[in-house]
């Protein structure tokens, strides 16, 4: 009840004083995330639980990177969330949680020390982009395939850098791909170089080496 309510006083608010809102969420972004830097941004479903294959491999990514100089940012909720905070947060990196207000959203898991609360999707995509020096993608949703499609969509255009967007678990990605491949490429809507701008693996380590390689510090 209190988050929805959250969002339906944000909602009665005018353009002009919504705008205050925005620009207090970006300069707080602005203002703590380029000490997290360089960072890894890792996605994946909320509803995978701690016990399985896919959680524990998100740990060991995370920890990882931490082992390798990099910090982890997650969106700071359960599920995989809670699992790349978890991995950096053991490793002894800074682990930053982008939390989200959400009618239905769960709380924030306890393992992100540093954290961000945002309302606005768009905000918190954008932190996620402009402090990352590479994504890592797990299994997940809508919410994980928006912010897979988002990165590739902005570097296949030249709006961002590129950096590597990684796939992790290819039985779980290659239905997609293949789809990608056959109707896309087949209607035309996307070219063959596009498959270049991300890699799919099945491991935390290739993951990892990737952007060890890629990744000039």
């Amino acid at each position: 009840m209190r988050e929805n309510q959250y969002l339906v006083d944000d909602l009665t608010l005018n353009d002009s004083w919504r705008m205050f809102h925005i620009m207090a969420e970006f300069v707080e972004g602005f203002e703590t995330l380029p000490e997290v830097y360089p960072a890894v941004s890792i996605f994946g479903s909320s509803k995978t639980k701690p016990k399985s294959p896919t959680y524990k491999a998100t740990v060991k990514a995370a920890r990882l990177l931490v082992e390798n100089g990099f910090n982890v940012i997650s969106g700071g909720g359960p599920g995989i969330m809670e699992a790349a905070n978890r991995g950096a947060a053991e490793a002894g990196g800074k682990s930053v949680g982008l939390h989200i207000h959400l009618p239905n959203e769960q709380k924030p898991n306890k393992f992100a020390n540093v954290r961000l609360e945002f309302k606005y999707f768009f905000i918190r995509k954008v932190m996620f982009v402009k402090y990352a020096v590479a994504y890592i993608i797990m299994p997940g949703g809508f919410g994980t395939l928006d912010e897979l499609f988002e990165a590739l969509t902005l570097i296949q255009t030249k709006r961002i850098r590129y950096f590597p967007v990684i796939l992790v678990g290819s039985k779980f990605w290659n239905g997609l791909i293949d789809w990608a491949k056959e109707t896309l490429i087949g209607e035309g809507t996307i070219s063959e170089s596009d498959f270049e701008i991300f890699n799919v693996v099945d491991t935390p380590e290739e993951a990892v080496q990737i952007i060890k390689r890629r990744v000039v510090l």
